[in-house]
């Protein structure tokens, strides 16, 4: 775990002026130009509800710029587990393909694999490699297999390559995070054949695989936050059927869609999710005996785990479960995907330096503490 302190990019390409080289002002003109033009894809938010994909306008940015300029390094984005990574990485992969690219999506633990491809060969070989996964179950199998795709198609000719990977580090197990960004940046770095432009976008909701890529200087890690509030009310309003007034519903999820679409589906029995994810985060009665004293305090304010006498087992414990985001980046636009979060929001359980992936999480804790959330 960082310290206090410490740089929020310690072990990851963290310099002003590289980010800029990939988040420049520039950006804001290309998604200006290219925007109108991409179409968004559909979305499903909740069981037979599916929407257009809204707001991220930011996000889309970049992915103008990097397709303009290509990815110097492959792009790490994580955040709070439901924010919307993996929607952004389908709409990145859909406008992509749009903008010329020859694009391979890869998304294991969902089954879901795409080759958008311009070469017959290569998409008939595609195929092949995921109707044998299927049978077999080695989700890792298509990860691994993208190298020697994209080395296939570059053969015959100078083509514009994306590669967007989706949690691909657990169907390849975490302890090969860091080699498998260190193969998608020899790819960038030393191609086989050599390519006209390339985009490389993996995203995880890992905490723990943030740390182990820190380690190394083979990526470019950019975190993505849960959706500003008016990109999170158009979401909330082509919800179907009565429900909550915005404002309490923003209160619950923090904007993160993944728990609206729980709320949804729970029938907005905002006690019915928060004991489900009691449950599946694993809030036993002896964690929380042991921690109970450091847990009433964060509670009340996540950043009480920015001092320095917060025991480390603790942090890494709530970081592996997805329940905080430790360590968060400055709030300068150049570190972030989309939208920072703000500076401070108590209401949200946002600190400076920690949070609380929704406020849903917040009171989970707050349940299995025994006190009334």
């Amino acid at each position: 775990m960082k310290t206090p302190g410490a740089s929020p990019a310690t072990g990851v390409t963290t310099s002003a002026q590289l980010r800029l080289s990939i988040a420049s002002v520039s950006a804001k003109a290309l998604f200006k130009a290219h925007l109108k033009d991409v179409k968004r894809i559909k979305v499903e938010i909740a069981p037979g509800v599916e929407i257009e994909f809204v707001d991220r306008d930011r996000a889309l940015a970049q992915i103008a710029e990097w397709a303009e300029k290509s990815t110097r390094w492959p792009v790490v984005i994580f955040g709070p587990e439901g924010c919307g990574k993996t929607a952004f990485l389908r709409q990145a992969a859909s406008g992509l393909r749009e903008l010329g690219y020859d694009v391979f999506y890869l998304h294991p633990l969902d089954k879901v694999f795409a080759a958008e491809v311009d070469d017959p060969d290569v998409k008939t070989l595609f195929v092949d490699l995921v109707r044998k996964t299927l049978e077999d179950e080695r989700w890792g199998r298509m990860a691994l297999a993208v190298f020697d795709l994209v080395r296939e198609v570059l053969k015959k000719r100078r083509r514009k390559i994306a590669v967007v990977a989706d949690d691909v580090f657990q169907a390849i197990g975490l302890d090969k995070a860091a080699a498998y960004v260190k193969g998608l940046l020899n790819m960038i770095e030393h191609p086989v054949y050599r390519y006209e432009k390339i985009v490389v976008l993996v995203a995880t909701s890992e905490g723990v695989s943030r740390d182990e890529l820190g380690r190394h200087r083979w990526s470019l890690a950019m975190p993505m936050w849960n959706m500003p509030q008016n990109g999170f009310r158009q979401l909330y309003e082509k919800i179907p059927g009565p429900k909550p007034p915005f404002e309490e519903v923003w209160r619950w999820t923090g904007g993160n869609p993944d728990m609206l679409s729980k709320l949804y589906t729970a029938k907005w029995d905002k006690n019915a999710v928060v004991t489900w994810l009691a449950k599946e985060k694993k809030l036993t009665p002896d964690f929380v005996a042991r921690w109970r004293s450091w847990l009433e305090k964060i509670v009340e304010d996540p950043e009480a785990l920015w001092s320095p006498d917060a025991p480390e087992e603790l942090i890494k414990q709530l970081v592996e479960r997805n329940l905080i985001l430790y360590n968060i980046y400055e709030r300068e636009q150049i570190f972030w995907v989309d939208e920072p979060p703000p500076e401070r929001d108590p209401e949200l359980g946002i600190g400076r330096d920690v949070a609380w992936q929704t406020p849903i999480h917040r009171e989970a804790v707050r349940r299995a503490l025994g006190a009334p959330s």
